[in-house]
């Protein structure tokens, strides 16, 4: 994520929708956060599911999984 911190910026070369309830004469510090993208469609339970390799899994199958790699780090 990118961030721009500007300190002891004139007020006066804010954008005017910026400067509303500003002293112009003043000086400000000016944060610019880049928001980050959001995915242009957002996937639903029924396309994740149909993805080629996902496989539904029991509860069985997956305490099993989770024992075998909690084995695995106490070697």
């Amino acid at each position: 994520m990118n961030r721009i911190i500007r300190e002891n910026y004139p007020a006066s070369k804010l954008p005017e929708d910026l400067r509303a309830g500003v002293d112009p004469s003043s000086t400000v510090t000016v944060t610019i956060v880049e928001e980050e993208k959001r995915p242009e469609k957002v996937m639903s339970l029924e396309e994740i599911f149909s993805l080629k390799g996902f496989r539904r899994r029991s509860a069985e199958e997956i305490d099993e999984d989770l024992r075998r790699q909690r084995d695995e780090w106490d070697d």
